[in-house]
């Protein structure tokens, strides 16, 4: 099983889950941030760290979260350090709206 982050992370990127994890698997888009679900090793820590409840598990490799943060955390910078959240993040935090179309790769 691995943990992995969904939409509900685009536009507000806590970083807490960061800081907590012991196997350093987060990596940084522009506007949210991704597991790299081959490095985790389903501890859970991140869990209670997300404020946005972004963060879940599943071992279903044709999940479309799955996916996506398996690609991605291939493509973008690892990070292991808190920052502060998107300036925005205010505005689109407990959102209820489909964030993917406001998914930025590069």
């Amino acid at each position: 099983m691995a943990h992995l982050v969904d939409d509900k992370c685009i536009m507000c990127k806590h970083t807490t889950c960061v800081e907590v994890c012991p196997v350093d698997c987060f990596y940084e888009g522009p506007n949210m941030l991704v597991i790299n679900p081959d490095e985790c090793i389903d501890c859970g820590v991140c869990i209670p760290e997300c404020p946005e409840e972004a963060i879940y598990q599943t071992d279903d490799v044709n999940d479309k979260w799955y996916k996506h943060n398996e690609y991605f955390a291939n493509e973008w910078p690892n990070i292991t350090e808190a920052k502060d959240p998107m300036p925005e993040y205010e505005q689109y935090s407990n959102s209820s709206e489909d964030k993917t179309k406001l998914f930025k790769a590069k």
